[in-house]
């Protein structure tokens, strides 16, 4: 095989948690312009109509598909609506979280089991059973989205002259760090099955923060900026396809720079 026809998707099935957010639009583009069937799958179906309808109009294969990860049943009932529909996955791309817990450290214990329950328990629960449905097909690629959050600890040099931590909550900090370690997890059990496990850790995307704050974060990292609306899209296709056939279990930052310094 060429080398650029190794990073193609084409013939390969992937679902995509989230999908109309700010990494999940340029992942459903990433995965639907490499050519895969892509399945998008969130609460809000109609916001993610709207992401397919795009993406079929460019020429992309995409389906909305209704998920809700506090809910096993729901997370089953999707796994096996793909498999009833394609007959295969190849591809997971675990991307869509809640901040519910993100407000304060000093929440009640049962709004952080809240947000541990969906990004933790979930986590595993669908991970697991798209693991079940790639077995069939002779393996796949599962690709964890996770944040620069779980590499490092909050520095306050970003937050000079802003409000934005005055009362920082841990979760996404210990969600985030969990998943680098799930990473590896998953990526030793799964290996034999001929499933890869990576993950890629996005830096701090533009999102019209605060000025001072896109200058502060900007002078820590190499590349001098936040993350934009394409930043991702090469390494989740290099990571879902036969490019990466031989990487595994690696926590793979993609923050400018910001986590290397």
């Amino acid at each position: 095989m060429k080398v650029l026809d190794s990073f193609s998707l084409k013939g390969k099935v992937a679902l995509l948690t989230g999908g109309a957010g700010l990494y999940g639009r340029q992942l459903a583009e990433a995965l639907a312009e490499a050519g895969a069937e892509t399945y998008i799958a969130s609460r809000n179906v109609e916001e993610l109509e709207k992401v397919a309808v795009a993406l079929r109009a460019a020429g992309g294969n995409a389906t909305a598909l209704p998920l809700n990860l506090d809910d096993e049943a729901s997370i089953q009932a999707l796994v096996k609506e793909i498999m009833r529909r394609s007959g295969r996955l190849d591809v997971l791309i675990n991307n869509a979280v809640t901040r519910c817990a993100c407000a304060s450290w000093s929440l009640p214990m049962e709004e952080f089991d809240k947000s541990l329950r969906i990004n933790g328990s979930a986590l595993f629960c669908l991970t697991r059973l798209a693991a079940e449905a790639m077995k069939q097909g002779g393996g796949g690629s599962v690709v964890n989205i996770g944040s620069y959050m779980g590499l490092r600890g909050p520095d306050p040099l970003n937050y000079v002259g802003t409000d934005m931590m005055k009362d920082p909550s841990p979760i996404y900090f210990f969600e985030k760090g969990g998943m680098v370690n799930f990473t590896r997890f998953a990526a030793s059990v799964l290996g034999p099955h001929g499933i890869r496990v990576n993950a890629i850790h996005p830096g701090g995307f533009f999102n019209h923060q605060p000025e001072v704050f896109v200058k502060n974060y900007s002078a820590n990292t190499m590349l001098g900026r936040l993350a934009n609306e394409e930043d991702l899209k090469g390494v989740v296709v290099f990571l879902a396809s036969d490019a990466s056939a031989y990487l595994t279990g690696a926590n793979i930052p993609v923050d400018g720079g910001y986590t290397a310094k």
